[in-house]
């Protein structure tokens, strides 16, 4: 053969090799090609079996039962399990599906309750708890990462179960996070078609436990968002229920002047105040405070206000009427709940004013002095304990009336602790000192006029800091 011929056949040998190497590495990269586009869309098909499932608000347990299920029929596993892990950083299996091998091989003592196998395992999988950094799980759940372990059957590190049925062949354990949070391990296990997993059906698993993730962490901001709503709604119903407590206009009693306001720091107060004619030319002045907050403290200020407003005709005394008031609420009231109150009745034929404290704070009183011929401005004290505090015997060995002169130019102002406890930047207190100046520097004015200067002067004291807690300001100013 001739050098040119030679030369020629090398030269067609090398671009046969050259085109066959070509279609050899074409026919590879197609194949590659598919099996992406196949886990593209088995993670695309996963993805919308969680937003089902997150969109059915199952329960927590049912939406990893749900995970578990997707993840077989996605990775062609015989068995697969999740792993939660706890606030006590111990692990549970919280959701299994197929005949997965327990963590910790089985005691005779479980093997003489074996009923039906699958049962049987899924009892001892749900009943196991190791700590977080035993075994494949462990360290899965301690490090945040991953394993593939491809030939089990050569890794000393897996357990060896007697039963054929839980022979550990190939496994994969992907950590399921929460923005950064480990919560638990996705564990498949064997391959149905009986060979090893591959590091494809590793990536597989991995991008499934960070769907399990999103999913979970979905339904866990569903619930908040439910759970967000029905509280605003609570508060919304509430609000509308003390709203509804509270006098829509005032009673007109010839020779009284009367405002009242009422500034809640939330949707939900804890205050209350009430005018309510009382009959032989009387007027009963109520305000309360009721610990606590949402719908119970509203539906405890509704019957207290009801049961005031029952009680208080029949009786001249504000002690007796607590009284009576006190061991009304006894079965309502939980333990820790109380009510403070201060309740006045208003003569304005006798010119007088009668009291009494329910545990409240003193009431402010400004009159004229007829030996200075001025105004001066007294708190009332008197004693007695919250409603609901104590037992009645008690509370009413205690609470006591007190009487003062209630003469044209006297002005009578009852408010909640929210007032005279406003801070200022300095974390100091308004303080009942400020609140008589206020009162003082606008004795001569309307009731109205009043409450606006003291709502004024706590604005000018608190500057800033806001409304940390409800106001209620009753002014009733004889003319």
């Amino acid at each position: 053969m001739s050098l040119f011929l030679l030369g020629a056949f090398l030269s067609a040998a090398m671009v046969y090799a050259f085109y066959w190497r070509a279609q050899r590495d074409a026919a590879r990269l197609e194949e590659e090609k598919q099996v992406l586009l196949e886990e593209r869309q088995i993670v695309i098909d996963y993805m919308h079996t969680m937003v089902d499932a997150v969109g059915e608000r199952l329960p927590r347990e049912e939406l990893f039962q749900r995970i578990v299920h997707a993840a077989i029929l996605s990775t062609g596993a015989l068995s697969a399990c999740i792993f939660e892990k706890g606030a006590d950083n111990l692990l549970r299996g919280i959701a299994v599906e197929g005949l997965f091998p327990p963590h910790r091989p089985i005691t005779d003592s479980q093997r003489l309750n074996l009923g039906t196998r699958a049962k049987f395992i899924e009892q001892v999988l749900k009943s196991e708890v190791f700590p977080v950094g035993e075994g494949l799980v462990g360290r899965v759940a301690a490090t945040g990462r991953g394993e593939l372990i491809a030939r089990a059957l050569e890794d000393g590190r897996i357990v060896r179960h007697e039963d054929p049925a839980l022979v550990v062949r190939s496994v994969i354990a992907a950590p399921i996070m929460v923005r950064k949070r480990m919560i638990g391990v996705l564990c498949v296990c064997n391959p149905s078609d009986q060979q090893p997993f591959t590091e494809s059906d590793y990536s597989l698993v991995e991008a499934l436990a960070e769907q399990a993730g999103l999913a979970v962490h979905n339904a866990d901001f569903l619930s908040l968002l439910v759970e967000k709503q029905r509280i605003d709604l609570d508060l919304a119903l509430a609000s509308d229920v003390q709203q509804m407590l509270l006098p829509r206009t005032m009673p007109v009693v010839p020779g009284l002047d009367i405002d009242a306001r009422y500034l809640a720091a939330q949707k939900v107060s804890g205050d209350l105040y009430d005018v309510f004619e009382l009959g032989y030319g009387r007027l009963g002045l109520a305000v309360a405070d009721v610990s606590g907050k949402g719908v119970s403290a509203s539906l405890l200020m509704a019957i207290c206000r009801t049961t005031l407003r029952q009680i208080a005709p029949a009786h001249f005394s504000p002690a007796k009427v607590l009284s009576l008031l006190n061991r009304s609420l006894a079965g309502d009231m939980h333990e820790g709940t109380y009510i403070t109150m201060t309740y006045a009745v208003v003569d304005v034929t006798r010119n007088s004013l009668i009291l009494a404290r329910a545990g409240h704070e003193r009431p402010l009183l400004s009159r004229r002095d007829p030996k200075i011929r001025e105004y001066v401005s007294d708190f009332i004290a008197s004693e007695g304990m919250p409603l609901g505090l104590v037992d009645p015997v008690l509370f009413e060995s205690v609470i006591e009336d007190k009487a003062v002169e209630f003469a044209p130019g006297s002005t009578l102002v009852l408010y909640t602790d929210g007032l005279t406890e406003a801070p200022n930047a300095e974390e100091k207190e308004f303080g009942n000192a400020r609140l008589a100046d206020a009162l003082r520097a606008e004795h001569a004015g309307t009731a109205a006029q009043i409450n606006d200067r003291i709502l004024q002067s706590v604005q000018n004291f608190s500057g800033t800091v806001g409304l940390r807690d409800d106001y209620t300001l009753l002014t009733v100013k004889r003319t």
